[in-house]
This record gives C-alpha cells, structure tokens and sequence, in this order.
C-alpha cells in the first residue's frame, strides 16, 4: 500500500486523516477510540479560557438536510465550545498523548481578544505535549456574539494580533482556522499569514438555518419553542470548501502557506480532491458523526490504492489540480463538446429532453418510440443532460477538434457563434485569436 505518512508543518501522523475539533473530539474517551479506529490525528474540541461556564442547550442541538434517499447531507449545529472544565481537558489530552506518540493532537483555543487571556491560556497547555494549537475563528454562533469564533475570523486585523499573540508566548505550530462567513477568504488568510500562522485550516461552519416547522413556526432546532442559527457543515458544503481552499493555494500573497481541508469530506475521494487543490491533510467531522469513526478505514484503503494505481507519492498529490483553477477568462473557448447519448443505456425516462427543451437549448429531440437524441447545432455542452440523466455515463460529452468534419452534421466544428462572436461579449477578440 502507498505510504500515507503525513508530516504537516512538522507534526507527524501515520496517516493525513485527522478528526476536526467538534464534538467527536471532546473528550478522552472519544479520541481513544478515533485513534484505535485509525485516526491519524485529531483537534480536540475547542477549549475556552476559565471565565463564565460554557452551558450547552440540553434540547436538540442538530438540525438536518437529506438527500431524497435519507442520505444525510448537512448538520446545522447550535452547539457551543466544551462546556467541561479547562483542567479535566488539559489533564485528558496529557494522557492521550502520551499513550498514543505517533498521533496528531492539536488543541483548538477560543478566548476573549486580548492579550492576557490568551498568554494565560498558551501557558496552561503547554506541558500537555500536545504537537500544535489551531486558534478557532470560525464558529459562527454562541460564540461570536461574546465577541469570539467569527467574530474575530471577520476581522482581518484581529487574526493578524492573535495569532502574534499565539507565535510571540507560545512555542507550539500555529494553525488558524478561518470561518467562510466572509465576502472573500484571501483576506483573513493573508493575515494569518502576516501574523506568524504555520497553516490555516477550513472552512469552519456556514452560518445557518437548515429548516422551519410549520407548525410551530420556529426554526430547527427548536428549543421551548424557539430556534437560532447555527453552523451548516456535511457534504453539501464540501463545493464551498474546495473553492475557499483553492483560492488560498493560487493566491500568490498565500499560496505556500500550508492548508488543512475541511468540510464535507466523506470518502477517500472527496480528501484527495481537497489535497489536489492545495490541502496538506484533512479534517473530518460530519462523515464520522454519520457512519462512526471507523470510515477512516475506508479513506485510508481508498486513498492508498489509488495512489498505487497512479504510481504517485501523497506529496506529488497536494496541489497538483491548483495550476489548472483559472479564471473564467483563462478558459480556452475555442474547445467544443458535443452531449452522446448510449441508445443501449438508455432508459426513455425523458428527463434531458424535459431539462434541455424546458430550461436549456432545445438541443435534444424525441423521436418516435421515445428515443432521444442530441442536435449538435443546438447543443451549447452546457452539461445539463449529463447531470440530470439518473443512468451514470448513459450520456457523455464527446470533444470535436476545432476545424474538423462532424459527420453527424457534415460541417466543420466551430465554437459556439453566441459565445465567441456576439459584439457585447468581451472575449470575442480573445477567442477569435
């Protein structure tokens, strides 16, 4: 099996698969059993300076999306940071690690902004040898109205004071973790960056209400009849995550600064595109809420094999795709494809006929019998019918040389008029060149 030994900005783990700081990492009894699952490293559940106690709602703390099938696909979660004890936290983490050398644990902080607090709170972990802390400043409910989690993650300037703060009193690598509750991600991270971070991680939570009841007319969670946002994380916001991710790792004001992925990853698959967009490891939460913390197993088998399938080293992997995420006007629009259904594949459900006549280009026409086929002077390769189709690979996009002789058509491929020659369209010029 491929060797997925991950050293991420100086801590090791025997694999780049880490648990993030939630309530799967909240205590010791929990990371032990991460840890005999497989875990290569965990964030233990984000711990809070000695002020006022922490008290968490004792009503449901999770709202939810599904998919048609009762696949979950987010968790909104109205939970706040560990509401135990700061001592029985650190004393946990020292056992821990000391039974467990060869893993990841990082401990996730959160306290008030300024100084003292967080000189005082870096000073209290540092006997628990625990390989680095990751400054929360994402959490985008309960805390930030206390003037913490994305309260601070929104201010470009505050990231940049903490984690000085953090470098200046600690001696521990220092990951931020920035929220995506922002008009752009390059901002908090380039001040990360300018602070003294080691890495950044993301994205945190996405600010939320996942449902209503109609009934009670309150959002869900419902607690004695009232609701509050909370912080969408699962699968559904894996797209979000993988664009703020690839933004930092092309920046050239961050790209080299090490990224920890987060949000929505779920298979073997999903890490490894984060890695390919610029993530150093991962860090998962939702997925082991879902299925229990022996999914790593799978991701590790996964993983391993298809690195051995393309004769590559988990370093060759990490923004190997970040060349190719371009701009919009960096896109060749001289390359044209054309929509290929497979008449044996098909099953006559009609749903790229309904899409396409209904939505799209009117580039599919039906046919005595119900078969269905393309009509390439219509067909824009928008990809509509591809993604509707419910039978994988029924329909596919075939790619026309420029200039050559369609015999379906019997003309010569050409871009698509629309795009390329239309007066109000800027890159007319562009692709006529």
């Amino acid at each position: 099996m491929a060797d997925l030994t991950s050293n991420f900005i100086g801590i090791k783990s025997p694999n780049p698969f880490w648990l993030a700081s939630a309530p799967p990492t909240d205590k010791e009894y929990n990371v032990r059993r991460a840890f005999e699952a497989g875990w290569g490293g965990v964030v233990w559940k984000t711990l809070g300076s000695e002020g006022p106690p922490i008290v968490n709602v004792s009503g449901p703390r999770y709202g939810a999306i599904w998919g048609s099938d009762r696949r979950l696909m987010g968790l909104n979660n109205i939970e706040l940071i560990t509401d135990r004890p700061l001592e029985v936290n650190l004393r946990e983490i020292k056992s821990v690690k000391r039974d467990y050398p060869d893993r990841a644990l990082v401990i996730s902080l959160m306290v008030p902004c300024d100084e003292e607090s967080w000189k005082d709170i870096l000073k209290r972990i540092e006997d628990t040898e625990a390989d680095g802390v990751e400054l929360n400043f994402g959490c985008p409910h309960g805390m930030a109205e206390r003037g913490m989690g994305s309260a601070v993650g929104q201010v470009p300037e505050y990231i940049e004071m903490v984690t000085r703060w953090v470098k200046q009193y600690s001696r521990m690598p220092c990951i931020v973790k920035l929220t995506p509750n922002v008009t752009s991600i390059l901002p908090p991270a380039m001040a990360a960056k300018r602070g003294g971070a080691d890495a950044v991680s993301l994205i945190n939570t996405v600010k939320s209400i996942t449902n209503v009841d109609l009934d009670a007319f309150s959002p869900f969670p419902t607690i004695d009849g009232k609701g509050s946002h909370g912080g969408y994380c699962g699968p559904a916001v894996k797209p979000i995550a993988l664009n703020m991710v690839a933004e930092i790792a092309r920046h050239h004001e961050t790209r080299g600064l090490p990224i920890s992925g987060i949000g929505g990853v779920t298979t073997w698959r999903d890490a490894a595109e984060f890695m390919a967009l610029g993530s150093g490891n991962v860090q998962v939460c939702t997925a082991a809420m879902t299925y229990g913390f022996k999914v790593v197993q799978e991701m590790i088998s996964g993983l391993s094999q298809y690195l051995d399938e393309k004769e590559m080293a988990l370093s060759d992997l990490v923004g190997r795709a970040v060349p190719n995420f371009v701009e919009w006007q960096d896109l060749n629009l001289n390359y044209v494809t054309k929509a290929r259904i497979d008449q044996d594949a098909c099953i006559k459900c009609g749903r790229c006929y309904a899409a396409c006549e209904d939505t799209s280009h009117q580039a599919i026409a039906m046919k005595p019998g119900r078969v269905f086929e393309v009509k390439d002077d219509e067909c824009v390769a928008c990809n509509l019918c591809v993604n509707v189709c419910p039978v994988e690979n029924c329909i596919t996009m075939e790619t026309l040389p420029l200039g050559a002789l369609d015999e379906r058509t019997g003309r010569r491929v050409e871009p698509y008029a629309n795009w390329t020659t239309h007066p109000n369209n800027p890159m007319a010029v562009k692709a006529a060149e």
